[in-house]
């Protein structure tokens, strides 16, 4: 056996020169990334395979839980060494004994371009391939926009390439990314192909030819994706990459690609997307809790039967875990177990679940009328009615229910918490999981702690987070805690842009220039304009009344219009489409005119402005009451609950990469302006004045 040592004694790879196939193994925990000690190794290798006469064939197979998982991203703000991963990759393609992959876990971006630059593939049922570089904000860089669709063809290869998706071993078998699924021991399984290759014509898949699309085709694939890219830049340039595999050789689309990957890199996206990468892994390390072990969950209760609470079931349905659902009546048991066998039926009709995991997921859902079924559960979520005191009186008697120790939690969007775990006798057990809708489906899980919440409580909800598969950030109670209180104050701002003159669609369509997937007028519509109307009129009474105040909503609903489930919002819904409403316009300029306010044409780059100022300057008064405790959680909140274009790195990050100051005049504008509520926040000044950093 030969070994590629590091300086520091390791080897993350090693030859073992077992006759006639050899194996090459990767050892570079914890997910193999290709960093420079293994591109050397694995070079080495490759070279000593083409020069000893005794091996026939090679192997290259992984340690661990994973194949290689991708590139040692630490290593993007460094100065690349050599040897470079398109060079390493080219010699195992150009090797002139056949070489094998094969591949466990996951194989993404470099470790998938490892796998297709080899002769054959081979993969157990549940491995997964992937070139999610594109979610980074930058291009495959050693070879794969050129060698996947010549093996995948172009369409498939646009697919893959610019979402960035993976895909399970069944699939890529179909698509031809891999030749055999292993039957048994993968190892041997691949060793087998090897020595059936030995003597045939090797497969370099760089030599295989791309058939090209049709001119039009091509055309309205770009556009197509460029339009659910939003204003991300790496999607689009994935995709000329992968349409020029068709008509230049390897060596050409490669250079090619290298130059887009070198530039990409150092973008502003690349940075944005970067840095939301970590946040999404940083923002689960809370200070305080790393020792603090977790109470066991496994019975969940769910009180409440709707929307919010079949999607709760579903999720923990989906992670493993035995849950009851309870309502108040046999009524309303029956359509909530009816819409969340929907969900499931439509998994299967959509050939996203098999009917045997369909059926074992019901399986672990159990209904129940009333909470007395509740008493064995080890965490109990309620999601009734948004209304203080139907929560408070639902707690007082869960708290008479469960068992000690059994966390209560509520899943309520604004109202305050503290309020709620004062109806118990138990405090310190209660917490608030928010949920996004739909809630089986949306990563974001808010996590608010009360002034009494004990830590392991709080670190149980970030182990469940983990379970469920959601990406977590824990606050305080405040009145819509993160996302909910910024979502309030930029929609505010929105409405005050309709008494100046825009209309909800100009307002939408800025926005959605900005990369939002949907405006805030349309996303009230999704939502039902019902439930902002129910908080407005809680906050009524203690309304400053020197706050400027748009009824323009309020009155809305008062004729009834609740958005899409009326048919009739800020928009008009024929048939599911959204349409611009004659009467809403109407209504907007009526508006304007009791007001006083004389009507102008509003630019998009000024409705960008005002909104951005609003989202950072209501931010930095998050973090100023110590709500959370980093700039990177209101990032991961307003990215994964509220659709911040990842690419733009959050609002506190982007603040800090465009500059405060401008950010800083818009808000004291608005300030003198708007009144009460308004008032810029002191680290925005401070930070403003300084120049300092968001960010170190």
């Amino acid at each position: 056996m030969t070994a590629a040592v590091t300086p520091d004694g390791t080897e993350p790879v090693r030859l073992v020169q077992t006759i006639p196939v050899a194996l090459i193994e990767i050892d570079n925990p914890p997910v193999n990334a290709t960093s420079q000690a293994v591109r050397a190794g694995l070079l080495a290798a490759i070279q000593e395979v083409d020069r000893n006469s005794q091996i026939e064939a090679v192997v290259i197979a992984c340690a661990g839980r994973t194949f290689v998982a991708g590139a040692d991203i630490r290593e993007f703000g460094q100065t690349p060494r050599e040897p470079h991963l398109p060079d390493v990759i080219n010699a195992i393609e150009a090797c002139s004994k056949p070489v094998v992959a094969a591949v466990h876990g996951t194989a993404l971006g470099g470790g998938c371009e490892i796998a297709l630059a080899c002769h054959a593939r081979v993969a157990v049922p549940d491995a997964s391939f992937g070139m999610p570089e594109v979610k980074l904000g930058l291009v495959p860089g050693a070879g794969g926009t050129q060698r996947l669709p010549r093996l995948v063809g172009l369409e498939a290869a646009l697919d893959l390439v610019t979402s960035g998706r993976t895909v399970k071993a069944a699939e890529a078998l179909r698509l031809g990314l891999i030749d055999r699924l292993s039957s048994g021991d993968l190892r041997q399984d691949a060793m087998e192909l090897a020595r059936e290759l030995v003597g045939q014509p090797l497969r370099r898949t760089g030599e295989r030819t791309v058939t090209a699309l049709e001119t039009q085709a091509t055309v309205g694939k770009l556009a197509e994706i460029r339009r659910k890219a939003r204003g991300a830049e790496a999607p689009g340039k994935a995709a000329e990459l992968v349409l020029l595999s068709a008509t230049l050789p390897l060596s050409d689309g490669m250079a090619r690609e290298r130059e887009t990957f070198l530039e990409l890199r150092s973008s502003e996206q690349s940075a944005a997307l970067r840095h939301a990468f970590f946040a999404e892994r940083e923002v689960t390390r809370l200070p305080g809790l790393d020792s603090v072990e977790p109470r066991p969950v496994q019975k969940v209760g769910i009180v409440g039967a709707g929307t919010m609470g079949s999607g709760i079931a579903i999720a923990f349905a989906d992670a493993g875990f035995d849950v009851k659902v309870v309502e108040t009546s046999e009524q309303a048991l029956a359509a909530g177990q009816a819409r969340i066998t929907d969900v499931y039926d439509k998994q299967v009709a959509s050939g996203r679940l098999t009917t045997a995991a369909r059926d074992e997921r019901l399986q672990a859902i159990s209904y129940a009328v009333g909470t007395d079924a509740l008493s064995d559960r080890d965490l109990v979520i309620e999601a009734v009615f948004e209304d203080l005191e139907v929560k408070r009186t639902l707690f007082r008697d869960l708290d008479a229910i469960l068992k000690p120790g059994t966390i209560l939690a509520t899943n309520t969007s604004y109202l305050d918490i503290n309020l709620i775990a004062a109806a118990t006798s138990r405090p310190v057990d209660v917490v608030g999981l928010h949920f996004f809708s739909p809630a089986n489906i949306m990563k974001l899980l808010e996590i608010v702690r009360t002034d009494a919440t004990a830590d392991d409580v709080v670190a149980t909800g970030l182990s469940l987070a983990k379970r469920l598969r959601k990406i977590p950030v824990v606050c305080r109670v405040c009145d819509g805690f993160v996302g909910n209180r910024i979502l309030s104050r930029y929609r505010q701002q929105a409405e005050y842009l309709l008494e100046e003159g825009a209309l909800p669609h100009e307002v939408d369509a800025a926005l959605e220039d900005f990369g939002f997937p949907m405006g805030p007028f349309a996303v009230s519509d999704l939502a039902g304009l019902d439930i902002a109307w129910a908080r407005r009129k809680r906050l009524a009474p203690t309304r400053d009344p020197r706050e400027r105040y748009v009824d323009i909503a309020d009155r809305l609903c008062e004729a009834g219009r609740f958005g899409r489930k009326t048919g009739a919002g800020w928009y008009r819904y024929e048939g599911g489409k959204r349409e611009i409403d004659p009467l809403v316009t109407a209504l907007v300029e009526e508006s304007s005119q009791r007001r006083g306010l004389t009507r102008r044409s509003i630019s998009a780059d000024e409705i960008q402005s005002r909104i951005r100022a609003a989202i950072v300057n209501e931010a930095c008064k998050i973090l100023d009451e110590r709500i959370v405790e980093r700039p990177l959680d209101v990032d991961v909140v307003m990215m994964h609950g509220y659709g911040y274009p990842a690419w733009r790195g959050g609002p506190l990050f982007e603040a800090d990469r465009v500059g405060l100051q401008s950010i800083l005049d818009q808000a004291r504008e608005r300030a003198e302006r708007d009144g009460p509520g308004w008032e810029v926040a002191e680290s925005l000044t401070s930070r403003a004045a300084s120049n300092a950093k968001f960010y170190p």
